[in-house]
């Protein structure tokens, strides 16, 4: 009797870790954030663990970091840095999202305007911009529009490629139709290429975007020292790690947002197959 009731609680214990394993991993089904929130926590406590550690002095603690973060915008210098470095983000984003789209839209449509900017445009994707940046400068000088030109330079590229082969790719059937139909030229690129196109452009928007970020922080590293490069540089030559850890943080931090921000708005949008999944 003894040895039959020690199998039965056996058989519970081993039983009960498998239940809350699958009530976990129904949870995280049901919630995908919470993978999210989990690899951050992973990541955080590693920081933290190897800030004291240390591994090195001049890499502090996330706590030390986050202090640092809220001091920064308590007394003013992290808003003041992002109103610095948004100008020449924005501006360069803004002429790029325009002439880029313009751009690849009549390079697809046209064989002799991708023969002429096409190897353009393929070369300066290709080209080492961290040591073209600097020659900038020697043009237009240190002020706002050399850093813009540096956000362009990185992020034009990007959109006027990736706009080009959405129009290129697309679907054939689509232009078929609407030729079977009389449509005019004109209706077809309005009503079928660029509708077709759009989700492949926006995407190619973002990666512009991305590219803008480090265009803007390049230029603040080499060009001039303002913004959140200046915090940057600023705090690493005092030795101030968790002040310059905190500044390097924030501008991921902003680029991760604003690209998941967009990437909402593709799925929500743009790609009804991805918002049913």
């Amino acid at each position: 009797m003894s040895s039959s009731l020690k199998l039965i609680d056996v058989a519970g214990a081993d039983k009960a870790p498998v239940n809350i394993g699958q009530a976990l991993g129904r949870l995280f089904e049901k919630v995908p954030a919470l993978w999210t929130l989990a690899s951050l926590a992973l990541l955080f406590g590693a920081w933290e663990i190897a800030g004291l550690v240390p591994i090195s002095i001049a890499f502090p603690a996330f706590t030390s970091t986050v202090a640092a973060f809220v001091e920064m915008v308590l007394d003013g210098t992290m808003g003041h840095a992002y109103f610095l470095t948004l100008q020449p983000l924005l501006l360069g984003v803004a002429v790029s999202a325009v002439l880029g789209v313009v751009l690849g839209i009549l390079m697809g449509l046209s064989l002799k305007a991708e023969w002429l900017l096409a190897p353009v445009f393929i070369v300066l994707q290709a080209a080492p911009m961290a040591a073209l940046v600097p020659l900038v400068t020697f043009i237009y000088g240190i002020g706002l529009t050399a850093k813009t030109l540096a956000v362009i330079m990185l992020a034009l590229p990007v959109i006027v490629l990736n706009s080009y082969k959405a129009v290129r790719h697309v679907n054939p059937s689509l232009v078929a139709m609407c030729r079977s139909f009389q449509g005019t030229r004109l209706q077809q690129i309005i009503k079928i290429i660029i509708p077709d196109a759009s989700p492949v452009i926006f995407a190619g928007l973002r990666l512009g975007i991305a590219a803008g970020f480090i265009g803007v922080m390049l230029a603040e590293l080499l060009i001039t020292p303002t913004g959140v490069g200046d915090l940057i540089t600023y705090h690493r030559s005092i030795a101030n790690y968790a002040h310059m850890y905190a500044a390097v943080a924030s501008i991921i931090v902003v680029s991760t947002v604003t690209l998941a921000a967009l990437q909402w708005f593709e799925i929500r949008f743009l790609r009804p197959e991805k918002r049913k999944r």
